[in-house]
C-alpha cells in the first residue's frame, strides 16, 4: 500500500519506516493541504494528524484514496461525510492517552489551585507569598463532563485526592459509579454544584459551545474551569466575560478555539470568510493574559509513551486494512 504521512517528526517517520517495511511510504514534515496533495494523487492512504484538514478538495485530487488514518481520537478535521459517499474507510486512535491527558487535567488543575500561575512568575523578582494561598483539592467537588475513556481517568485520580465527583454523559454506567464512587447528574447540575469543571467531550455539532453565556450562568461562583478537549467546546467570549465577573475563578486551557489555524494568522487577515475565526484567536490571546489563566499549547496527550501507543496503533490500523478486516473505524 502507498501510504502518505503528514505532520510527522523524524524519531516518528524511522519508527514507521521499521514497521511498515513492504509498503511505499512518503514523509511530509508539514500538514496535508492544497499545495502539496498533488504529491500524492496517485496514493491509496493518508495519515494525518489533527492540524491536515480532509475535506472535499482534498479527496478529490486523491482518487485512489481507500484509508485515512488519523494519529488522533477526534476526527473533526475529517469530512466523515464525503468519505462515506466515496467509501473511504477513515480510523483514528480511540486508545493512548486516557491517563496522560488525565494527568496533564490535574496539573492544570493543581497549577490553579496552587497559584504556581502566578509564582512562578513572580518568583524572579518577589519573593513574598501575599495573594498566593491556595486550596486543598480534598473535599471539593469536580464536575467531568465526559465521563469515556478520558473522563473515567480523571475520575480515579480525583478519588486518589479525597474529592467528590460528578459526571454528566449520555452513556451511563451504573456499575462503575457505584464500583468508583461518583454520581451521574443532569449537566445543570454539575455546573452549579462543582468546584471545578472538566472537559472530556469529542468535539461534534451537539458539544459546539457547550458551555456558552446561558451556560455559565449556572456555575458555581468561583468555580474553575479545565478544558483538555477541544477550544470550541468552549464560547470564547462568554469564556472570558465568565472571568471577567468572577463567575469562574480560574481557567486551565490546553486548547482554545480558533488554535488550529494560529499558524495561518497572516493568511487569515486576507481571508474574509475567517474573520470569525481570526477574532476567536485574538479572543484567544486576551485569554493568555490572565494571571488566573494557565496555558498549555495542546501537549496534553504529549508524553513519549503516548505517542509510541498512537504510531502503534496507526500501524496496526493499515495492517488490519490491508488484511481485509478493518479496525477502530470512524
Amino acid at each position: 500500500m502507498r501510504v502518505a504521512f503528514f505532520e510527522v517528526k523524524d524519531w516518528e517517520e524511522e519508527y514507521l519506516k521499521k514497521r511498515l517495511n513492504g509498503h511505499l511510504l512518503k514523509f511530509f514534515n508539514e500538514k496535508l493541504s492544497l499545495e502539496n496533495v498533488q504529491q500524492i494523487k496517485n496514493f491509496d492512504s493518508v495519515s494525518v494528524f489533527i492540524y491536515s484538514k480532509i475535506d472535499e478538495r482534498i479527496i478529490r485530487i486523491i482518487p485512489n484514496l481507500k484509508l485515512i488514518t488519523t494519529r488522533s481520537t477526534g476526527f473533526d478535521h475529517i469530512d466523515v461525510e464525503t468519505c462515506k459517499k466515496q467509501g473511504i474507510t477513515v480510523c483514528n486512535v480511540p486508545s493512548y492517552g486516557e491517563n496522560t491527558v488525565a494527568e496533564h487535567t490535574f496539573a492544570l488543575i493543581l497549577s490553579i489551585s496552587r497559584r504556581l500561575c502566578m509564582t512562578c512568575p513572580r518568583f524572579q523578582h518577589d519573593f513574598s507569598i501575599e495573594g498566593l494561598m491556595g486550596f486543598d483539592l480534598k473535599g471539593k467537588t469536580i464536575g467531568v463532563i465526559g465521563a469515556g475513556q478520558i473522563g473515567l481517568h480523571v475520575i480515579k485520580i480525583a478519588k486518589g485526592f479525597g474529592m467528590n465527583v460528578l459526571a454528566y454523559d449520555a452513556r451511563q454506567n451504573k456499575l462503575l459509579s457505584d464500583v468508583i464512587g461518583f454520581e451521574y447528574t443532569s449537566l445543570e447540575d454539575l455546573l452549579s454544584r462543582s468546584d471545578i469543571i472538566t472537559l472530556h467531550v469529542p468535539y461534534n455539532k451537539y458539544t459546539h459551545h457547550l458551555l456558552d453565556k446561558d451556560k455559565f450562568k449556572l456555575v458555581k461562583e468561583g468555580a474553575i474551569l479545565i478544558n483538555t478537549a477541544r477550544g470550541s467546546i468552549v464560547d470564547t467570549e462568554a469564556l472570558i466575560e465568565a472571568l471577567d465577573k468572577k463567575i469562574l475563578s480560574g481557567a486551565g486551557l490546553d486548547v482554545i478555539e480558533g488554535e488550529e489555524l494560529i499558524k495561518e494568522e497572516k493568511q487569515l487577515l486576507y481571508d474574509p470568510k475567517n474573520l470569525e475565526v481570526l477574532a476567536n484567536i485574538v479572543k484567544g490571546h486576551i485569554l493568555l493574559s490572565k494571571d488566573n489563566v494557565v496555558f498549555t499549547p495542546h501537549i496534553a496527550f504529549y508524553s513519549k509513551e503516548a505517542l509510541e501507543r498512537i504510531l502503534e496503533t496507526t500501524v496496526q490500523n493499515i495492517g488490519a486494512f490491508v488484511s481485509g478486516k478493518p479496525q477502530n473505524t470512524i
